[in-house]
């Protein structure tokens, strides 16, 4: 066998992947931006406790996160059991559980950066847009977003990559279930639990490291090029 060719269940898993975290991306993506920018520019009772919910998910085991999901969006969960009565939809042992996973693993990572630049925006261009009779939406849209879009980027990529390797909570919310939710991560830890797996496990890793980082060096790439067309704009 070839060491480069990728057997039918490795591309599944790659495929899956890739649908996985571009569906997390989607979803987790808008609210990060939404959460960041409630967190640079408005102070209120409960700011830090608010915070500290968003970047949870970074400290804690994953596994906790992913049992947390289990008992909220699993079919007997207060959530799950909605959804799949209501709708008959479910999230537990489908893909879409092992999006959601992902999205919650990735959604402080991408918040952060998206927060940092924010901040960085003066708040005076949004009030004098405002001041020449902008609605806050307005201003935000025009003015503040596209100064933000290095950060915003910079946080999808980031948030992409993470809902890639996303391993433990997937596996506790949504087990490991070929061509449904064994993910990259999931597909690498049963090669490794396979005797003659090891091939397999070795191919798998490269891959996983290649992924991370072409993704990581595109946000780099990215971001610089934004900032660069920014100055250019500004000179």
């Amino acid at each position: 066998m070839d060491f480069f060719t990728l057997q039918p269940s490795e591309w599944q898993a790659l495929l899956l992947t890739l649908k996985v975290a571009a569906a997390a991306l989607c979803v987790a993506l808008p609210l990060a931006v939404l959460m960041a920018y409630v967190l640079a520019r408005f102070s209120f009772p409960g700011h830090g406790l608010l915070n500290a919910l968003v970047h949870l998910p970074l400290v804690l085991p994953p596994v906790v996160t992913g049992y947390v999901l289990l008992l909220t969006f699993g079919r007997k969960g207060a959530i799950g059991a909605f959804l799949d009565n209501t709708f008959g939809f479910t999230f537990a042992f489908n893909w879409t559980g092992a999006a959601l996973a992902a999205g919650v693993m990735a959604f402080p990572l991408m918040v952060r950066p998206i927060r940092i630049s924010f901040e960085a925006v003066d708040p005076k261009l949004e009030e004098a847009a405002k001041s020449l009779g902008a609605h806050r939406l307005i201003a935000f849209v025009t003015v503040t977003l596209p100064l933000a879009l290095p950060g915003i980027l910079g946080g999808a990529i980031l948030g992409f990559a993470k809902a890639m390797g996303e391993f433990g909570a997937t596996i506790t919310f949504v087990s490991n279930i070929p061509g449904e939710t064994r993910t990259l991560a999931l597909a690498l830890y049963t090669a490794t639990q396979t005797p003659s797996g090891d091939l397999a496990a070795f191919r798998l890793t490269l891959i996983a490291v290649f992924v991370a980082f072409a993704a990581l060096i595109a946000s780099e790439l990215l971001v610089r090029r934004l900032r660069n067309r920014m100055g250019a704009g500004h000179a």
